[in-house]
């Protein structure tokens, strides 16, 4: 397994307040939700996680807010939480808190859209940041391709640098083999338990959002001087 674990920095720009918020609120529903009982627990993941074949009714709309943070277990926490930690800092830095605040949220609801839309008679509640932190993906491919992603591989306890047009574009051609294979008839893409639409659709919405974003003004200095995270 691979994990990328840091980047190359812009210099400057809104302070990430809003990605590490995000981070802090996830971290804190799950805990949360480990803590109840069994039953409780699972009547908390069906009450605000978000139903596909329910929303369709016009039912629980505000679900598709609230799955945003939330999770099925530890993994699925640690993975995402590690994925917004090195990649939104960039793009709130560059398009600044307020507006980085609207792109995540709106990103999280059209990778929503693209789950329900494949799953429109699913009783299987979807949780999880991976929609909106697919946007945060698609919009850093775009405005930053050729910056260097620290990539750790686990079985071999090494790391090495990747760019991130080529990390990214693995990742996001990984989710379209699995979303097509996923679709059937009776599933509808919901049998992995992976919403690999809501990984595409978020995806396809940080793409078009980061070409609007590539004309803000260049964050770094006469130099493209940058600063790499570890």
């Amino acid at each position: 397994m691979i994990f990328p674990i840091g980047d190359e920095n812009v210099k400057g720009g809104s302070f990430p307040y809003l990605s590490y918020a995000f981070i802090a609120i996830n971290v804190l529903v799950f805990l949360y939700q480990a803590m109840l009982p069994p039953e409780a627990g699972n009547a908390f993941v069906m009450t605000y996680g978000s139903i596909p074949a329910e929303i369709v009714q016009g039912q629980d709309y505000f679900t598709l807010l609230t799955s945003m943070f939330m999770h099925g277990g530890w993994m699925h926490l640690i993975g995402n939480m590690l994925f917004l930690w090195v990649f939104a800092d960039n793009i709130e830095a560059t398009i600044g808190n307020v507006q980085f605040f609207i792109f995540y949220m709106m990103g999280g609801l059209a990778a929503s859209a693209a789950h329900i839309m494949f799953n429109m008679e699913s009783i299987i509640p979807c949780v999880g940041a991976s929609g909106a932190i697919s946007a945060v993906l698609g919009a850093y491919l775009v405005m930053f391709p050729k910056s260097q992603i620290k990539i750790l591989v686990i079985y071999l306890f090494r790391s090495f640098n990747m760019a991130a047009i080529w990390f990214l574009g693995l990742w996001i051609g990984q989710q379209l083999i699995s979303g097509f294979a996923a679709i059937g008839p009776s599933t509808a893409g919901s049998g992995s338990g992976v919403a690999w639409w809501a990984h595409i659709g978020g995806f396809v919405f940080g793409v078009l959002a980061g070409l609007l974003f590539k004309g803000t003004r260049s964050l770094m200095d006469d130099s493209g001087h940058q600063y790499a995270r570890e």
